[in-house]
């Protein structure tokens, strides 16, 4: 039997998310009032709409063609990105892994692009690479040490005993991979997997919001805030947050069901 929100916990655990955001939807009304009344009036559109005003924005902003499709070439862009970043930093990390050439090689490069603020990488591959593809590039370059750093872990805490194991049968290298290295690496693997969505958004978006492709988010919010469109630069905002819960949602899902199968 798996927790579902029918359940006792599982009601219990929607119950107090519900609550969380009731309480915080509250907060930011209240201050919404507040703010629009010490400025006569004028705060409301302005600064800090209210939680209905962001609502209304994006429930007409979800009415048109345009959204969907703004959204839908961002989630692309950004998918992109988050599996090229993840095949990469798997690759690298059992080359790392495998020998100490390549660890002493590649681990100073990666440990720069992780150490590098994402502006400056946005600004440098600006000149490099088509603006709608900086998106995806930006996103791969910061989900690869992501990746690369939790799988090295895993590879580099394997059991010495099933390797010892693994020899005493005289398992080949591709079934020491498979029994061995696999299983022992995998929770790594996906908790640096879950790590990266949110931070590929992040990224991707910032990526946009700096070059600008015709149909993108970033733009969307580059162009609200340019012309003090608050509520639209809210829902836009707040239809990132709920992309990437939504992608961690679907992601931790499949993870649980791939664990679910693997035990049974």
């Amino acid at each position: 039997m798996t927790p579902s929100t029918t359940s006792p916990d599982g009601a219990r655990r929607a119950l107090r998310a519900l609550t969380a955001l009731l309480f915080w939807l509250l907060v930011w009304h209240l201050a919404a009032g507040v703010l629009d009344w010490r400025m006569g009036g004028r705060g409301n559109e302005l600064l800090l709409p209210y939680p209905l005003t962001v609502l209304t924005s994006l429930l007409e902003l979800a009415a048109t063609a345009s959204f969907w499709q703004t959204v839908a070439l961002s989630l692309l862009r950004i998918l992109a990105g988050l599996a090229a970043g993840t095949l990469l930093g798997v690759l690298l990390a059992a080359a790392t892994s495998a020998s100490r050439w390549a660890h002493r090689l590649l681990s100073p490069a990666i440990q720069v692009v992780r150490a590098t603020p994402v502006a400056s990488f946005i600004m440098l591959v600006l000149l490099w690479v088509y603006t709608g593809r900086v998106p995806t590039v930006i996103a791969a370059l910061m989900v690869l040490p992501v990746i690369w750093a939790n799988v090295s872990r895993g590879i580099g805490e394997t059991d010495p005993q099933l390797l010892e194991l693994a020899r005493a049968y005289r398992f080949g290298r591709w079934k020491t991979l498979r029994l061995v290295y696999l299983p022992g690496a995998l929770p790594y693997f996906t908790a640096g997997l879950t790590t990266a969505v949110g931070l590929a958004w992040k990224s991707g978006v910032a990526a946009e919001v700096l070059c600008q492709p015709r149909f993108a988010i970033g733009t969307q919010v580059f162009k609200a805030r340019n012309t003090l469109e608050t509520p639209q630069l809210f829902a836009w905002t707040i239809t990132v947050i709920l992309l990437s819960l939504l992608l961690e949602g679907a992601l931790t899902a499949a993870i649980g069901r791939l664990g679910r199968r693997r035990g049974g």
